[in-house]
């Protein structure tokens, strides 16, 4: 294995682990903030209902707007 090939790994591997991570944190606010607000004693029911809301947003983010036709 070459030196230049190395690098390219070790740089592949930070960038997945990079990206773990930013999931990870992602993972874990999500988590933070529906404990906020729903509390202990309703977490599940409130992480179901706010990942709804999460993926409801998200497919509305993605799918392109129609254009009005005159």
């Amino acid at each position: 294995m070459t030196l230049s090939r190395a690098y390219d790994s070790i740089r592949n591997m930070s960038l997945i682990r990079g990206l773990f991570w930013l999931v990870l944190f992602a993972f874990f606010t999500f988590c933070f903030v529906v404990l906020f607000e729903y509390g202990t004693h309703d977490f599940t029911n409130g992480f179901k209902q706010e990942f709804a809301k999460v993926k409801t947003f998200a497919e509305q983010a993605i799918k392109p707007k129609e254009k009005p036709k005159p």
